[in-house]
């Protein structure tokens, strides 16, 4: 899940302009949606193929989306640094 959420999350940061983009808020971004996702782990070829056809599947993609969304929020409105 780490590696979906790290090729999605660029994609939709572009729709914010005006929130921080420092590794730290970056990072509280990416834990906070993987806290809320079900995990993906895979250790065979076979396992990995699957993970990439769920990828596709649209459902997927937006839960995926709205997470990540909810956990842009939570970390511009409470940023863990002084703006």
């Amino acid at each position: 899940m780490e590696l979906i959420v790290d090729n999605l999350l660029p994609t939709i940061l572009n729709e914010y302009k005006d929130i921080c983009r420092c590794p730290r808020c970056i990072e509280d971004i990416k834990a906070i949606t993987l806290n809320q996702l079900k995990p993906l782990y895979v250790v065979t070829e076979k396992g990995n193929i699957y993970a990439k056809l769920n990828e596709l599947q649209m459902q997927f993609k937006a839960d995926l989306t709205k997470e990540i969304i909810q956990a842009i929020n939570i970390v511009s409105n409470n940023p863990r640094h002084s703006l």
